[in-house]
Formats: structure tokens, C-alpha cells, sequence
């Protein structure tokens, strides 16, 4: 009877009592393990919580942390961007400067005019014969404010003086795709007039820009971009000018004096191929246009002057393929481009210094065609084909009688063909061979060769596609 009772209080009373309580060793050693083991289990989930107390009380901190410094990320960024008028460099602008230099070797004067095409700048072909001191230039860009970027780029020109090439402004935060562009800029129409001389695959513009945009289209005004929201590409934009730029006329007027519309699009085929395709129109009204008149070869006469007051619409079409094994640029790549112009002019002619003014109408064209390969990292080489389409002018009766040849069908297609190659032992250095041989004046075939030079220093923007 004792017993039993003895083993109830040992199971009912409290673990001090039973260790006060005088029973057999091995009630004791049984009563001492259940207090160890609960000893272990407190020690275990005290450890256990004070160990998640310590995570959370981390990841709080990290968490704060992250904030805090996200938080100056964006005030550094925002201070970056914000002029500060105590100092100048807090713009901290990018600054590049191009050399580029050439030497020609030439049969013929590069002064004369292409057959077909006397309406067209007499001398603009871009080169000379002998040494001379191309298209370099100094180029600033830099973040005005968070909502505008701002970028000037100035010509070195051979005879002495700078010339501002680009100045213009565009916006950083328009969102929707969209992108403001206003100053004096290369138009957007085309594929090659955007880009700059230093970036040209050959030495020279194709004869189609020679002839209808004067080597290259600049303008002062505005111009307006939409990138639409697609996998593909697909860009739609438009410019209205001053018409400063040939084949327009810079007058003093209100308005705008020439305007621009162009689509691109385009795609990837794999990591290997690419392509972009375009479309483009310009419209523009020519006011005492001078040119001068021509012999039955197209040679100008330097006492004999043309004057045309008309309207003048251009259409054009470009495209461009490139190719790279692998998707590796930087090894091997081939690319293809060309790009069709069509021109239409409509107006009054007045024939010679005082002569008679009758109707004028022409339609004129023209084409390139050209590859690049890149076959090692450090060298290129490309072949172009050009040729010109001169129309067959519709003159007023009064001055076909005075003159049967004036810009008539010379029953001539000017054309060119064009071998270069070039080593870029980097990408600031470039130093190129070209051979070619222009065909573009009737009765006066001219075999050439370049040497050219294009060092680059400084910061200088990514080039476009």
C-alpha cells in the first residue's frame, strides 16, 4: 500500500517535491533524465528563436539598406543629369575630335559636273587632287537635364574655319516611343544620310547623293520619331525644315520651306542575320536656283547661268542585309545595302543671264549597290556600283530652239565602280585603299585612288545600324 502511494505522488506531485522526496537510486536517476531531457528541449527552442530573431532583425536591416541605397542611386542620378551654374562640369560632356585625311590621284578635274545633271552643285564630288585635309570634326554631346539631351558637332573645313555640321536637341523622357529632335541634323530619309563621313565605307558618297542631296541632306528645324512597342522593328518619322539644304532653297520666310516623311523597319533571322528595309519622301520648293548652262557634254560654261523656280519631290527606297557566323561581329561579317532615288522637277527656266523663261520638267533617278566583308578582325574589303538615270528634260519651245542640249537625254547613263579595302587595327583607326573607276561624265572616263586616314579620339556615341 505504501508503495502504491508512493508512486502516485511521483506522478501527480511537482518534479521539486519528488526531488525531495527520499526514494529508491533508480527513481532518482529516472526522475534526473526527464529533467535533462526537458532541460534540452528549452535550451533547443531558445536557441532555435533567438536564431529566427536574429534573421528577421537581418533582413530587416538588409532590407533598409537596399532602400537607403536605392534611394541615393537615384538622387546621384537625378544630381548628374542637373546643371549646376557654378560649374561647367558638372555637364560632363563627351568630347570627341576625327582627323581624316586624303590623298587623291585623279585623270580628271572633280570639278566637273555630271552629265545629265548640270542642275545639281557643280563641284561637289567631296575630294580634291593631291593631299588634302577631309571631313574632320570636333563633337560634344552631353545630358542637358533629365528631359533633354543635347549635341554639337563642328567641321574642320580643308580651307580653314569651322562649320557647325549638327546642333540640335532631343528629348530623353517622352515615353511612347517617341523622340523630339530640334536644330540642324542629317534627315532621317535614306539609310547613309544620317550617318557621318568618318563612318562611310568608302571614301565617297554613292553618286545618286552626289547629285540629288549634294553628298548629304542637313537641315535646320524639327523632326519627330515614334519606335513603335512591337518584337520588330518598326520606326516611323518627319521633319519639317527650313529648306537650307540642297535641293531646297534657304530663304527669308515664315514657315517651313521643306518637308520629310520616312518608315524603317526591320528584323533578326536567327542570331546570324539581320536586315532593315525604308521608305522615304521629300518635298521642297526651289527659288532662283542657279546653275550653270551646259555644252552637249555637260560641261558648264562659267558665263552662261540658269535660273529655276520650281517644286521638287523625291521618293526613295533603301535596305540593308548583314550576316555574321555565329552572331560574331567582331570576326567576320558580310553586309549588303542599297538605296533607289527618284526625283521630279517641275517649274519656270530662265535660260542664260537674260534669256527666255518657259516651262521646265524633268525626271531623274539613281542607284547603289554595295557589300562589305569583313573577312578578319582587323580587315574589310567592298566593292559598290553606281549609276544615274538623267531624264529626258521637257523644255519650253522657246529655249529648246535657243539650245537643244540644255539637261536633254545625253542618251548617256553615268555609272562608277568602286574597290576598297581598309585595315582597323582598332576601332578609332582606320586606313584604306580605294580604286575606282567613274564613268560619270560623258567622254571622260577618270581611273582613281585614295589613301585615307580616319583617327578617332575621344568619347564618341555608338553608330547606328
Amino acid at each position: 500500500m505504501f508503495k502504491k502511494s508512493v508512486l502516485c505522488v511521483a506522478l501527480f506531485a511537482p518534479l521539486s517535491t519528488l526531488a525531495a522526496t527520499d526514494i529508491s537510486p533508480s527513481g532518482n536517476e529516472d526522475l534526473r533524465a526527464i529533467r535533462e531531457q526537458i532541460r534540452q528541449l528549452k535550451e533547443n527552442y531558445e536557441q532555435r528563436i533567438q536564431q529566427l530573431e536574429q534573421r528577421l532583425q537581418q533582413a530587416e536591416t538588409n532590407s533598409k539598406n537596399a532602400e537607403s541605397t536605392a534611394a541615393q542611386a537615384e538622387a546621384t542620378a537625378q544630381q548628374a543629369n542637373r546643371p549646376t551654374a557654378s560649374s561647367e562640369g558638372a555637364f560632363n560632356p563627351a568630347i570627341s575630335l576625327i582627323l581624316e585625311g586624303t590623298y587623291g590621284q585623279l585623270q580628271q578635274d572633280p570639278a566637273i559636273p555630271t552629265t545629265g545633271f548640270a542642275m545639281s552643285p557643280p563641284n561637289n564630288t567631296g575630294y580634291t587632287k593631291g593631299f588634302s585635309l577631309g571631313e574632320s570634326e570636333i563633337s560634344i554631346a552631353a545630358n542637358i537635364d533629365p528631359q533633354f539631351r543635347g549635341i554639337g558637332t563642328f567641321s574642320l573645313e580643308p580651307t580653314g574655319g569651322i562649320s557647325v555640321e549638327n546642333g540640335f536637341v532631343q528629348t530623353s523622357a517622352l515615353g511612347n516611343g517617341l523622340n523630339l529632335k530640334f536644330g540642324r541634323f542629317f534627315s532621317g530619309l535614306g539609310y547613309l544620310n544620317e550617318q557621318h563621313s568618318h563612318t562611310w565605307d568608302f571614301v565617297d558618297q554613292p553618286l545618286v547623293y552626289r547629285v540629288l542631296w549634294d553628298n548629304q541632306l542637313a537641315d535646320d528645324g524639327v523632326q519627330l520619331k515614334w519606335l513603335a512597342p512591337t518584337d520588330m522593328f518598326v520606326e516611323i518619322g518627319g521633319e519639317l525644315g527650313r529648306g537650307r539644304g540642297f535641293p531646297g532653297t534657304d530663304k527669308n520666310q515664315n514657315g517651313s520651306g521643306a518637308e520629310a516623311l520616312f518608315a524603317h523597319i526591320g528584323d533578326d533571322v536567327g542570331i546570324e542575320n539581320s536586315w532593315r528595309a525604308g521608305v522615304s519622301l521629300h518635298e521642297t520648293k526651289r527659288e532662283n536656283a542657279l546653275s550653270n548652262a551646259v555644252n552637249s557634254l555637260g560641261i558648264p560654261s562659267s558665263s552662261l547661268t540658269n535660273t529655276f523656280n520650281g517644286d521638287t519631290h523625291t521618293s526613295g527606297l533603301d535596305f540593308i542585309w548583314k550576316y555574321s557566323p555565329n552572331g560574331n561581329i567582331r570576326e567576320r561579317y558580310l553586309k549588303v545595302q542599297g538605296e533607289y532615288f527618284r526625283r521630279t522637277e517641275s517649274g519656270q527656266l530662265t535660260y542664260g543671264n537674260a534669256g527666255p523663261t518657259d516651262n521646265y520638267a524633268v525626271t531623274q533617278s539613281g542607284w547603289y549597290l554595295q557589300s562589305v566583308y569583313q573577312f578578319m578582325p582587323t580587315w574589310r574589303t567592298g566593292l559598290r556600283y553606281d549609276r544615274l538615270d538623267p531624264g529626258n528634260a521637257s523644255i519650253g519651245g522657246t529655249i529648246a530652239v535657243t539650245d537643244n542640249n540644255l539637261i536633254n537625254n545625253y542618251a548617256f547613263n553615268p555609272s562608277r565602280v568602286t574597290w576598297m579595302t581598309d585595315y582597323n587595327p582598332s576601332e578609332f583607326t582606320r586606313l584604306r585603299l580605294q580604286l575606282a573607276h567613274d564613268n560619270s561624265r560623258q567622254g571622260l572616263p577618270d581611273n582613281q585612288l585614295f589613301l585615307q586616314y580616319i583617327m578617332s579620339m575621344g568619347a564618341h556615341g555608338a553608330h547606328q545600324y
